[in-house]
């Protein structure tokens, strides 16, 4: 070849904010069952498999391992690896090791990208906070990669003049668009330009020139074949993938040719199961072949500046024909046929009235707190990045605040601050791309919105009339809620947080963490509680719970206390009053003639007593917050569960030989004998299951034997709970070869594969193999491995589809 041959996979990795706004945790989110929410979902099925991708062999067993990110080109949002940080610190770990590994191998540009800060559509953003998310962006990527980015990724790839530069301003040298981008190009030197007849030439990098005198450089993806991997199933076979990239380049082409695809990273994995394999087998073919390069942006902009200009079309995306229009109008573009958007603009309306009014404040009071509050405001990603260390709180201020800021002038400095984080957030894009207002990322931007207009309220703005208003003007395509006021009204005002309700979800949540004073915190990060003098008695099925807690927000430091009575009537129904108006003296003798009341009267009478005498905010369990509730739930039913299994367990054993006799003469199980055995049986699995991995290999005889007494009328184990357990147990037991008795523990994982094999049962295998794979690496680094212990290791390999020519992977 005459010209260089380049190839540039990059994958948008980005999950929108789901934290509560208020909480600053992601609370459960059913509709990404099994998983506990969307992030923990997609993490297992594509940010972690990249980080691990197999190779397989003609047998389907690993032949290798490979991480992907160190060979592809990536961006990750901003927020995505905030939550990746505390939830998935391993992958992110992985991700890291990537940018600094591609970094050796290509010249010192590392494959990582930076995002601007919230996926924001910018051409639609004010002109401050194109600039805020930007510099965001930047500091965030600094704080995670520990180097300045090269690139910076934006938001549904929405372009203007104005974004690019912001880009540009702050260093970067150059962003990824779609081929419809551009409106026109030409060689540099030359007049005239060329339209848009036969698109743009994605193979080069371009110049594009700035009003400022500034330039940027800009890569437009090859847009066939991001659309084919994306949505034409090309993931399906690797061969075929690799075919059609090889397939990009053109011959007739007399200059270096860079290949490159741009698509969701979820692609691979999670839109398109095993797609993380996929990308592997080609990553790991193109890095073998002489005749082409794997390289990035960076590199290839180094080894091949622009010879091309570029004009882009202004307010343009890659993902709506119509510009940004899907963010602010019924453009057409939808995910669901026979729904409207009619509320996409009236939301944005209502939204950019509210903005309006939180600049404004932000304005005029934070230069009460800050000499420059929108420089202050840039500068807030460095306590956002260290979210609730005081000292990075203090650091910030005296940097940025007046000197000597009074308590109440602290609190009102981070309120302000905090009011313009949740009004970035509000205008995150995933509000506006699918098709429906009461829609789970659409109610997440409101939520932001929410705790904006209360934050407002305590500098005297009262911002809620007139947003809800506007939002009336938003239709909903659900008759249960009419338009946008009343999915304010049903899903968004009932989430609200305050410290009385943090404080209550506290007290609830004593009678079943026996009075520690640290409960709730993986519930609500944002706030710190702390209780004294707590008494917590039992009557029955009931308790009582009396006490003082003090609540202190970590986000703006404000504060409250007071004192608190729970009365549990038994099963779910509790009773919670929050009083702030009596001294240490009364509170005193009224807790003594309350206990005693409940030790000795009715609870009619503990109630009179109560409402005599401690007056304040009362609760209930439903403002628990989401986690926490549900784990008292089940709790409170746990007796009432075990009560029906002891039962199911009795007439399954009763009924075994009709249920057998049934089987044999081919009748229809009766459903209630069916549900018997079904809960006895598949519960007696799970507690054997849970004995194996506490190290007794008995119970596999046993799982056996339960097995067998089903065959006869049909009986299929229940495959997604019992094999999770054998997956966890697995992942255990692996884990346990560097950190125990390997031997009893390569042992008593190959148990659990009978017990899978006897249940007919294949478990996910993934956390176990890579657990198997490091600690056969840490043993053979530290010389570990004696002849038995090969043995075993080998033997384990091959149950867990590990080829045994394996000796590692290359990052």
């Amino acid at each position: 070849m005459s010209h260089p041959r380049y190839i540039c996979i990059h994958g948008h990795f980005y999950q929108p904010p789901r934290e509560n706004p208020w909480l600053g945790v992601v609370e459960v989110q059913d509709s990404a069952s099994p998983f506990h929410d969307w992030n923990e979902r997609i993490t297992h099925e594509s940010y972690a498999p990249n980080a691990r991708a197999r190779l397989l062999d003609g047998r389907g067993r690993i032949i290798n391992i490979l991480n992907n990110y160190a060979w592809m080109s990536f961006n990750f949002g901003p927020t995505l690896l905030h939550w990746m940080a505390g939830a998935a610190p391993d992958v992110l770990d992985k991700i890291v090791e990537a940018d600094r590994v591609s970094r050796e191998r290509r010249g010192g540009h590392g494959n990582a990208l930076a995002q601007a800060y919230n996926h924001m559509i910018l051409p639609l953003a004010t002109a401050r906070d194109q600039e805020t998310q930007v510099a965001w962006g930047v500091e965030d990527f600094r704080h995670r990669f520990g180097r300045d980015p090269e690139g910076m990724w934006l938001a549904e790839t929405a372009v203007d003049l104005a974004s690019l530069e912001a880009l540009a301003a702050t260093g970067i040298k150059f962003t990824v668009l779609a081929p419809r981008q551009a409106r026109r190009w030409r060689k540099l030197g030359e007049k005239s330009w060329t339209g848009e007849q036969g698109g743009i030439d994605p193979s080069r990098a371009y110049l594009q020139r700035l009003p400022s005198g500034r330039s940027i450089a800009l890569f437009f993806y090859d847009g066939i074949i991001s659309q084919q991997v994306a949505f034409e199933r090309l993931l399906d076979r690797g061969e075929k993938f690799l075919s059609r990239l090889f397939g990009g380049f053109d011959d007739h082409r007399g200059h270096a040719q860079l290949m490159h695809i741009a698509t969701d990273g979820e692609s691979y994995g999670h839109h398109h199961a095993h797609g993380d394999m996929a990308l592997a087998y080609v990553l790991e073919r193109i890095a073998k072949d002489p005749e082409v390069r794997v390289t990035n942006y960076g590199e290839f902009l180094e080894l091949h500046p622009p010879e091309w200009e570029v004009d882009i079309h202004q307010d343009s995306s890659w993902s709506c024909a119509h510009g940004v229009e899907r963010w602010r109008s019924d453009c057409g573009c939808k995910t669901r046929g026979d729904w409207h958007q009619r509320w996409r603009g009236p939301l944005r309306d209502a939204l950019d009235g509210l903005k309006r009014h939180v600049d404004h404040l932000f304005g005029t009071r934070g230069r009460t707190c800050f000499p420059d509050p929108w420089a202050a405001r840039n500068g807030y990603i460095r306590v956002i990045l260290d979210r609730y260390d005081p000292e990075s709180i203090r650091a910030f201020l005296e940097e940025f605040g007046h000197p000597d800021l009074d308590e109440q002038q602290t609190t009102d400095a981070l309120r302000l601050l905090e009011i313009q984080l949740d009004s970035m957030l509000m205008y995150t894009s995933c509000g506006w791309f699918f098709d429906e207002i009461s829609g789970l990322e659409t109610t997440q931007c409101l939520q932001y919105a929410a705790r904006a207009i209360t934050l407002a309220r305590h500098f005297g703005r009262e911002l809620e009339e007139e947003f809800v208003a506007a939002l009336e003007k938003a239709p909903s395509n659900l008759p249960e809620y009419g338009d946008g006021k009343g999915v304010w009204e049903k899903c968004i005002r009932p989430a609200g947080v305050d410290l009385d309700r943090v404080l209550a979800h506290h007290a609830i949540s004593l009678i079943y963490r026996n009075g520690d004073e640290g409960v709730g915190d993986a519930d609500a990060q944002a706030y710190a509680v702390e209780a004294d003098d707590v008494v917590i008695r039992t009557r029955g099925a009931g308790h009582l719970a009396i006490g003082r807690l003090v609540g202190r927000s970590r986000r703006t430091w404000s504060r409250a206390e007071g004192h608190f009575v729970v009365v549990h009537f038994g099963g779910l129904d509790f009773h919670t009053v929050l009083c702030r108006d009596l001294d240490a003296d009364a509170f005193a003798a009224f807790r003594a003639e309350l206990l005693a009341t409940y030790r000795s009267g009715s609870l009619a009478d503990v109630l009179t007593i109560l409402n005599r005498d401690f007056h304040g905010s009362t609760h209930r369990l439903d403002d628990l917050f989401r986690d926490e509730q549900r784990r008292i739930i089940g709790i409170v039913l746990a007796d009432r569960f075990e009560d029906y299994r002891r039962t199911f367990a009795r007439l399954a054993n009763q009924d075994e030989e009709v249920l057998n006799r049934l089987g044999r003469l081919n009748y229809p199980i009766p459903k209630p004998l069916r549900a018997a055995a079904l809960t006895f049986l598949d519960a007696n699995l799970h507690e054997q299951i849970e004995a194996m991995v506490e190290g007794d290999e008995s119970r596999l005889v046993e799982i056996e034997h339960l097995c067998d007494r089903g065959k006869a009328w049909g009986y299929t184990p229940q495959r997604d709970a019992l094999g999770k357990a054998l997956s966890e147990g697995l992942r255990r037991q692996m884990r346990e070869l560097r950190n125990g008795d390997a031997a009893a523990a390569a042992s008593c994982g190959e148990r659990l594969l009978d017990a899978a094999a006897a249940m007919g049962i294949k478990p996910d295998l993934w956390e176990a193999q890579n657990e198997f794979l490091d600690a056969f690496m840490g043993l053979t680094d530290a010389e570990e491995l004696d002849d038995a212990l090969r043995q075993t290791f080998q033997r384990l390999a091959g149950r867990l589809e590990v080829a045994p020519t394996v000796l590692g992977w290359r990052p």
